[in-house]
């Protein structure tokens, strides 16, 4: 009887026209034209009538879904294999120069290179196989138990058929509603969410310290073993005080190259770790540096490519120190000086 009442009202308060249904709600909306996407006065859901009509074309096929879930599993094996050889590569050649050089440094980089490893394999492990963050659970439906307002700006997900939040994507790969997703990402073979965020940052932030790191020892390690360079009998320092620049630059290069035959299997592998370590640290700064300003403006990536603003917060550095986790205390003796100084700022 209350539902036969709402939908009346609902009905008389409108003129005539186009006749429809809320998904949130369950009540029938009079619309004075057609119009595909409405919202509803009592819930506050946003209904797509394009997107409910063609829900079986957008749903995909399980043996789609499936194949993408295989390429993500052989990009998270590819990853750990990798990362497994740089670990090992490294222990197997920069360990035994560092030991013979001093027991006491060996001891040290060995400390700094295994808890380094371990961050960087720990957070991995969180970015990659924790949930990336799941939608709220909201009751919808029918009238009598969804309350007024309770659907606000709440759109239908036609591949999982519920509710979707403004802040919530749906992932092709992952074929779920992530909450606050920020991109898929192959590599981990999981979404970025609100959930494993803060995980996929550390991650990057492990790997470039650790490949610094690793490039470090490499060329440390590589000073020790390599093969002495053959400058005929010329001194280096002469090299450049007598010849161009140029000239110079070649003759040592050809010295570093003809030395590079003679190397051993640890001196290629050492090669081999700097180069990788660098262009890694390289590509995964500047990821960094980017998933670092989309959180200062206060927006995710798939956000950022909207041109909605409902999405969005005010930037500024309370962003970050919220995404981190700043203590409650501190963040708002934080904001309460970055106010201070914008209002002596204003007179």
């Amino acid at each position: 009887m209350d539902q036969e009442i709402m939908e009346e009202q609902h009905v008389a308060s409108m003129p005539e026209g186009f006749e429809s249904k809320c998904w949130g709600c369950g009540l029938r909306l009079l619309l004075p034209s057609y119009s595909p996407v409405f919202k509803c006065g009592w819930c506050g859901a946003l209904t797509n009538q394009g997107a409910l009509t063609n829900q079986n074309q957008r749903h995909e096929s399980r043996c789609a879904y499936r194949w993408r879930c295989i390429q993500d599993r052989v990009f998270i094996t590819i990853l750990i294999l990798f990362m497994l050889f740089v670990i090992g590569g490294g222990v197997w050649a920069v360990c035994p120069v560092v030991f013979s050089i001093s027991l006491l440094r060996g001891i040290f980089h060995s400390t700094i290179a295994f808890i380094l490893s371990v961050s960087t394999l720990s957070s991995f492990w969180l970015a990659a196989f924790r949930s990336p963050g799941a939608p709220p659970n909201v009751i919808w439906g029918s009238y009598p138990v969804v309350d007024r307002g309770t659907l606000e700006d709440y759109t239908l997900c036609v591949h999982c058929a519920k509710p979707k939040s403004p802040r919530t994507h749906h992932c092709r790969s992952c074929g779920m509603c992530v909450l606050d997703m920020d991109h898929h990402c192959p590599f981990i073979g999981n979404c970025v969410g609100a959930a494993n965020h803060r995980s996929f940052i550390a991650f990057l932030f492990f790997v470039i310290i650790s490949t610094m790191y690793a490039s470090f020892m490499a060329i440390y390690a590589g000073t020790h073993i390599w093969p002495p360079l053959d400058y005929g009998n010329r001194n280096p320092v002469s090299i450049f005080s007598r010849m161009a620049f140029l000239s110079a630059t070649t003759g040592i290069t050809r010295a570093l190259l003809t030395s590079a035959l003679h190397l051993s299997a640890r001196g290629m592998v050492l090669v081999y770790l700097f180069f990788v370590c660098t262009s890694i640290q390289i590509g995964l700064s500047v990821l960094l540096w980017q998933q670092l300003t989309y959180i200062y403006m206060g927006h995710t990536y798939i956000s950022s490519l909207s041109s909605s603003s409902t999405e969005r917060q005010q930037k500024g550095m309370q962003n970050l120190f919220r995404f981190f986790g700043c203590p409650y205390l501190a963040f708002k003796i934080l904001q309460r000086s970055s106010n201070a100084g914008r209002k002596i700022h204003r007179t």
